[in-house]
């Protein structure tokens, strides 16, 4: 349902606007930075900068703006037609306006979100306290959707040659042409990213190595689902059905995404490894070695490949323990696991107190293992999964649309989402201490992040080391699964692991949630250390406050990296898209402006 426009609101958003149109045409940087308060924040995803960016205060701003105006020229900021007109909020104490705004550029169309601090008293325009620009599209690709979508006139008018399908079976086969890009992993980041890349004219091919579209999920283990809302977690072009429950369960996840590859006319070639690649400087090219289901080999040359394996590599981080080798019963790492009814009856240590560890030691007792020991290797932050795990994603339950909230959450620059997330761990915090009081009481240690940030900058940061409770704390709490630190380890022996006080706690089964290497590992592990070292670290906070390496222009030449949760790969397949369509078509800059 539209919400209708407030013309105060829409007056006051029109008049910056306006102020914001004159200094760029004005190429004027300075007039352009004073439009924002002297301690506000400028950000920009690829628009300005072909990166991401964030510039702190005036001094910051025009220098910034002086960089990049002249070759972007920007022009025509204009309130955004289609997304939720202004409206009045408050924000980390402030009140304040958050309006939408398109403009143009030298090469496409742009979307920018603002937030102007509101006093009706006032009786000047005010200064913007946090201004975010984005690219949106190219002027010469624009997405094939809407006024833009294909007729199909061609198959109702052609009866002798190939209908529909036959062309799509065609396209598919890639049996007379390489893709532009090829993006290894067919899971919900490497899917959305085609499907973006696809809409802009780009001919793509995703390869994965399981037998369907969907097996990343469906292979997991058997009582998983989303730990954040469906609301939250919608896939573009195709949202999740109205009646879905709110914790989406794996399964139902994983027939979405089959679906999703057909419905968006994805190429996917399934039980396809990737066997490796070798990038050649003179004519820009991967030259990649794949393995089909049926085991021929084809090479693929191509200018641009993607990895999309997820947030880490999806190579197990497999603990050097001390006597592993000698204990007699069975040994998995998590990624192993499926489900606990296969040890009904035995006695289960699980190593790790992350989502995971907590998961899987659950599945086992209640799927009737004898005993079940949980090890914690390194204090853990939890959180309950209502009200306190929901809370980060709360302005998804506000009104606007997806899209229009992915760019309130793109625009936040460092220092404000590390205030908000103090704010908000202060009060799940609060919200959890009975739970908290009693995990302590078992000797559970917890851990908020140094400056106190919690669970979800813990995620941006590291990936890992946070625990969303649905009911393993509350087991632990209660003794039901016993709790036993790494530190006080001596050594596994066949039975079972002996601790430095000479206990031992028997075991016939092992199961290691002890999380996956960097991405950057699996960088080396199908393209070589030089390629590894050249990319470097990815996941964890740069020094713009981006992901590094992650959804941008890596120091590997046409080498991209997709990943992330669903509401990441959404929000930020947008912009690699077009970072990677502006590459084939010769407009991304050869060296970034600043």
């Amino acid at each position: 349902m539209a919400v209708p426009a407030d013309p105060r609101l829409t007056a006051v958003t029109t008049d910056w606007l306006s102020s914001l149109n004159q200094a760029w045409e004005n190429l004027d940087p300075a007039e352009a930075a004073g439009l924002i308060e002297p301690d506000g924040y400028w950000k920009d995803i690829v628009s300005f900068t072909w990166a991401y960016r964030t510039f702190a205060g005036t001094e910051e701003i025009e220098r910034g703006l002086k960089l990049t105006m002249d070759d972007v020229r920007p022009r025509n900021a204009r309130i955004a037609p289609e997304r939720n007109p202004p409206r009045l909020v408050r924000r980390s104490a402030r009140t304040v306006i958050e309006a939408y705004f398109d403009f143009d550029t030298a090469v496409g169309r742009g979307t920018g979100f603002v937030r102007l601090p509101y006093d009706p008293d006032a009786p000047t325009t005010p200064r913007a306290w946090i201004l975010l620009t984005t690219l949106q599209e190219l002027a010469d690709a624009p997405f094939r959707i809407g006024e833009h979508r294909p007729t199909g006139v061609e198959y109702s008018e052609n009866f002798a040659g190939d209908n529909w399908l036959d062309q799509r079976r065609k396209t598919q086969a890639f049996e007379d042409r390489d893709p532009e890009v090829l993006i290894v992993g067919g899971g919900h980041s490497g899917l959305i990213l085609a499907a973006r890349l696809g809409l802009m004219g780009v001919d793509v091919l995703v390869v994965e190595r399981n037998p369907r579209v969907g097996d990343n999920w469906r292979n997991r283990y058997h009582s998983l689902t989303l730990h954040n809302e469906v609301w939250a977690n919608s896939m573009p072009y195709l949202p999740f059905p109205p009646n879905w429950p709110t914790f989406v369960p794996k399964d139902k996840l994983a027939a979405w995404l089959e679906g999703y590859a057909e419905y968006m006319e994805i190429n996917v070639w399934t039980g396809t490894t990737f066997a490796g690649g070798e990038y050649d400087e003179a004519t820009g090219t991967w030259t990649a070695d794949l393995t089909r289901a049926d085991g021929t080999r084809r090479t693929i040359r191509c200018p641009h490949l993607v990895l999309a394996t997820g947030g880490s590599s999806g190579v197990p981080n497999r603990p050097d323990l001390p006597g592993l080798a000698d204990f007699h019963g069975e040994v998995l790492h998590s990624s192993e696991f499926g489900s606990g009814t296969s040890y009904a009856g035995k006695r289960a240590i699980v190593f790790g107190t992350g989502n995971s560890g907590h998961d899987v030691a659950q599945d086992l007792h209640a799927n009737g293992a004898a005993q079940v020991t949980i090890i914690q290797r390194s204090p853990t932050c939890v959180v309950s999964l209502v009200p306190s795990g929901t809370m980060v994603y709360a302005l998804y339950s506000e009104g606007p649309s997806n899209d229009d909230i992915d760019l309130i959450t793109a625009a936040i620059p460092y220092p404000v989402l590390r205030d908000t997330y103090q704010w908000l761990t202060k009060r799940t915090c609060a919200l959890d201490k009975d739970l908290l009081d009693r995990l302590h009481a078992v000797g559970f240690e917890t851990d908020y992040e140094p400056d106190g940030t919690g669970f979800h900058m813990k995620y941006l940061r590291k990936g890992g080391g946070y625990y969303i409770n649905v009911g393993c704390s509350d087991l632990i709490a209660d003794g039901e699964i016993a709790l036993r630190h790494a530190r006080n380890i001596d050594r596994f022996q066949p039975d079972g692991l002996r601790f430095s006080d000479g206990s031992v706690v028997e075991a016939d089964v092992v199961v290691l949630a002890t999380g996956y290497d960097n991405l950057q590992e699996g960088v080396r592990r199908i393209l070589g250390a030089d390629v590894a070292e050249r990319v470097g670290p990815i996941w964890g906070f740069d020094d713009h406050g981006a992901m590094r390496n992650m959804w941008m222009r890596t120091a590997q030449p046409g080498f991209w990296v997709m990943g992330g949760s669903l509401i990441d790969a959404r929000l930020y397949s947008t912009f690699l898209a077009v970072q990677i369509k502006a590459e084939l078509d010769g407009l991304f800059p050869k060296e970034l402006p600043i």
